[in-house]
């Protein structure tokens, strides 16, 4: 039986994992956390005072809550010594290093998505770069539902990132977010990113590869948040257990 600890978990993501937690025999909910003040505190989810009490039931953290809040809840799983699965978006580098550091002494699952066919989509969309090379211009486009906050996703970021290293760039130096007005003519190997912020949209991305004469189109649509959900109780069964480390969902899902 696999304790989990669930963070955030009056939000759109949390819900879900902390539900589908309970649907998994093979599962125990150590505790469902949400911020103090949070008008769902109370008896069956407790606010983040109680987040030390709850986590000495945990074997493993889902963490899928904003940047600070995910900092202080990974400096005390560390003193914990239990494991932990980061599925936050929109850190900085600074924080990225902290986690890569906390990682020398528990098992993290650090991914942005934890989607299965976004997984898939990563190695993909490398591949082709690598195929394709810079005589094709690169674009990814990604579009969420009007509440999320940080742009680029967290997503489209991890796909400029593995593009860039497919195609031997560097990101800083080569990725334009969002054009305006007179523009010239597109650098060669510019990787631009364009955002759509709409409605109720789960989570859309798709790269575009485009040549001379023809273009190549790689998309993942998510039709549910549930899909994440899954894969960060995958992740999270995967990770405990595990010697400390930093991991990802390529090495969840066995596709490195």
């Amino acid at each position: 039986m696999t304790n989990i600890l669930v963070t955030g978990a009056a939000g759109r993501m949390g819900s879900r994992i902390a539900y589908l937690t309970l649907e998994d025999p093979s599962l125990e909910l150590a505790g469902a956390i949400e911020r103090e003040g949070h008008p769902s505190c109370g008896a069956d989810m407790l606010s983040d005072d109680y987040f030390g009490q709850a986590l000495q039931k945990a074997d493993v953290v889902i963490e899928f809550t904003g940047p600070k809040v995910t900092m202080a809840h990974l400096e005390k799983v560390v003193k914990a010594g239990k494991a932990m699965v980061i599925g936050t978006t929109g850190l900085t580098d600074e924080e990225i290093a902290k986690i890569k550091e906390a990682s020398a002494s528990i098992p993290i699952v650090f991914s942005p998505n934890m989607s299965i066919g976004v997984n898939l989509l990563f190695k993909l969309v490398g591949e082709v770069a690598k195929v394709l090379g810079d005589e094709y211009d690169v674009e990814v486009i990604e579009a969420h539902h009007h509440h999320k906050k940080d742009a680029p996703s967290g997503t489209a970021v991890k796909i400029g990132e593995i593009l860039a290293d497919s195609l031997g760039r560097d990101l800083k130096e080569v990725g334009i977010y969002g054009r305006q007005g007179v523009i010239g003519e597109r650098p060669e190997k510019e990787i631009g990113f364009s955002t759509i912020r709409a409605g109720d949209i789960v989570g859309e991305h798709t790269v575009l590869f485009g040549g001379v004469g023809e273009r190549l189109e790689i998309t993942h649509r998510a039709h549910s948040r549930d899909t994440f959900a899954k894969g960060a109780i995958k992740a999270a069964k995967f990770v405990v257990g595990k010697p400390a480390g930093l991991y990802d969902m390529g090495d969840v899902l066995g596709i490195k």
